[in-house]
C-alpha cells in the first residue's frame, strides 16, 4: 500500500483516550507510517513525547498554541530547549498567531485584543528563538486577518527557521509568500469540502514538492466522514482528493510529500 504520514495530529487529547493502540494500527492498515502528534502547551507537548515512546510510529511537535499565550509563562524558553533534546521531537510549534478569536468579538475592548495579541507575539519569537537555537523547524498557525503579522515575526529568522503553515486555507498568492521565505504549507481534509474550492485553488497552486498533508485530528474529517470525528487513516481520503487534483499518482504523491517531510523534520526516520 502507498505510504503517507500525518504530520500533524493532536493525539492527547482527550477523543483518542483509551484507543489509541487501534487508532494507530487503523492507521497503519490504511499505510500512515507516520504519525506527528502535535503540543498545545508543555503538559500537552510532554504527553505527546510520552505517546512518541510508547509508538514506535508516532513522534512528537513541543510548543504553545497562540490561543493558550495568555496563560504562557512569561519566559518558557528553557522547557522548550529541553524537550527539543528529546530524540523524537521533530519540531517546534504549534505556534504562530490567531486573531480569529479576539476578546471583542465577545464584548471585550481593544485593550484586551492588544494584550492577547501582544502575549501570542512574545510566544510565537520565543519558540522562532528555540527553533533557531535547537536546528528544528516550527508548525505555524495562522487565523484570523493575522497573515502579515505572522510573516513579519518569522522574516529576522528566514534562513535558521522554515515553518509550514498547517491547515492552510489561503489564496494562491499568500501560499507563494509562504514558499518565498523557505517554508511550506500543508493541507488538511477541508480540500474534499464543498465549500471549500478557494482552498483546492491554492492546492491547485502550490508545487508538488512544496506540500504537505495532515489530518489536525480530531478536526475536519475529509469527506465522507465529515462531521465525525477525524483521525490520522483518513489521510488516504485526503491524499485520494489531492492526487486528482494534482492529476498525478497516489504513488508520485507519497514520493513527493513523505520526502518533504523528511527534509522538513530532521529527525522523523
Amino acid at each position: 500500500m502507498t505510504e503517507f504520514f500525518d504530520t500533524h495530529a493532536h493525539l492527547d487529547f482527550p477523543d483518542f483516550a483509551g484507543e489509541l493502540p487501534q487508532f494507530v494500527e487503523r492507521a497503519k492498515a490504511a499505510g500512515i507510517t507516520r504519525l506527528v502528534s502535535i503540543g498545545t502547551d508543555l503538559e500537552s507537548s510532554a504527553r505527546a513525547v510520552a505517546l512518541a515512546e510508547r509508538f514506535e510510529s508516532v513522534f512528537a511537535v513541543a510548543g504553545w498554541h497562540p490561543n493558550d499565550a495568555v496563560r504562557a509563562p512569561s519566559d518558557f524558553r528553557a522547557e522548550l530547549r529541553a524537550l527539543a533534546q528529546h530524540p523524537k521531537v521533530v519540531a517546534i510549534g504549534e505556534t504562530g498567531l490567531d486573531y480569529y478569536r479576539l476578546p471583542s468579538a465577545n464584548g471585550g475592548t481593544a485593550e484586551q485584543d492588544q494584550h492577547v495579541k501582544a502575549r501570542q507575539a512574545e510566544a510565537f519569537q520565543q519558540q522562532l528563538e528555540v527553533a533557531a537555537e535547537t536546528g528544528l523547524n516550527c508548525i505555524i498557525h495562522t487565523r484570523g486577518e493575522c497573515f502579515e503579522e505572522t510573516l513579519a515575526i518569522m522574516q529576522p529568522f528566514a534562513g535558521r527557521v522554515r515553518g509550514v503553515f498547517h491547515c492552510f486555507v489561503g489564496t494562491p498568492e499568500q501560499m507563494r509568500r509562504v514558499l518565498a521565505i523557505g517554508s511550506l504549507v500543508s493541507f488538511t481534509g477541508i480540500v474534499t469540502f464543498k465549500n471549500a474550492q478557494s482552498v483546492r485553488d491554492s492546492l491547485a497552486a502550490t508545487p508538488l514538492d512544496r506540500l504537505m498533508l495532515e489530518t489536525d485530528a480530531p478536526f475536519l474529517a475529509p469527506v465522507p466522514y465529515r462531521g465525525k470525528r477525524c483521525e490520522s487513516a483518513y489521510v488516504r481520503e485526503i491524499a485520494e482528493a489531492v492526487a486528482r487534483l494534482k492529476n498525478c499518482s497516489l504513488d508520485d504523491l507519497s514520493a513527493a510529500t513523505c520526502r518533504t517531510a523528511r527534509e522538513f523534520f530532521p529527525k522523523l526516520k
